[in-house]
């Protein structure tokens, strides 16, 4: 087989120029003024930054994610703020002390979407009673958070029964210690006629049994709604 050498032809406005392959100083020199080096063309399409496609879907499904989310949250806050004026004296000691269940929405809401929803339902279940008992709202509030919050963080790094009982304990103390801080705070604000050392005369015989009794209430009706409400929730829970 014979050895060939290729050509290139460029047309020029005068005549046709014949390059060996290979010469590129010529091949640059006889091309038409004006014209662009293809190579050149080349880099400079490559080198420009591609901009990235954006669908609209993942717009759409993140703020129907949203909605959804934020319509679970307000049910949540709904059953907490119906449950708040249902009121039963738990505690022979201290009948106007009485128990609601709306914690319990608390905890839930906690367990199923993380301790940001168990502080959102914690705070707004208890908004109506700032206008009416804002001292008792307060500490209500107070109590809210420290039960289901801590309850809600460690649920959250294991989703397990224990984990669930375990945050509950820890709830129960908080929200107990809470409980008469809060009482030993407020209360004589709100009643100036209860001075600090009576408050303090109640801790024991009162204020303690009736919060752990309480918190133990709640505890065990979150235990039993757990798996009903976190299988129901499923496919919108963290």
């Amino acid at each position: 087989m014979s050895n060939s050498v290729q050509s290139h032809t460029f047309q020029t406005a005068s005549d046709d120029v014949t390059v060996p392959a290979g010469s590129s100083s010529v091949a640059s020199d006889s091309a038409a003024p004006g014209s662009v080096n293809p190579s050149e063309s080349i880099g400079s399409a490559s080198s420009s930054p591609s901009k990235p496609v954006v669908s609209s879907h993942s717009t759409v499904d993140q703020s129907r994610w949203s909605a959804k989310r934020i319509a679970i949250y307000a049910l949540f806050v709904a059953v907490a703020i119906a449950l708040t004026f249902v009121e039963v004296p738990i505690f022979p000691a201290a009948p106007y002390l009485k128990y609601d269940p709306s914690i319990v929405m608390c905890i839930i809401a906690g367990f199923t979407f993380g301790p940001s929803a168990a502080a959102i339902v914690s705070v707004l279940s208890f908004v109506p009673h700032l206008f009416t008992n804002p001292f008792g709202a307060i500490i209500a509030i107070l109590v809210a958070l420290l039960m289901s919050v801590p309850a809600a963080a460690v649920y959250r790094r294991k989703r397990t029964i224990g984990s669930a009982v375990l945050g509950l304990v820890l709830g129960t103390v908080l929200a107990t210690a809470g409980a008469v801080v809060g009482n030993l705070i407020i209360t004589p604000l709100y009643n100036p006629a209860i001075t600090v050392s009576a408050v303090v005369g109640l801790i024991v015989p009162v204020l303690l049994p009736f919060n752990i009794l309480k918190a133990v209430i709640n505890a065990v009706i979150s235990l039993a709604l757990l798996r009903p409400c976190t299988r129901l929730l499923a496919n919108d829970a963290d």
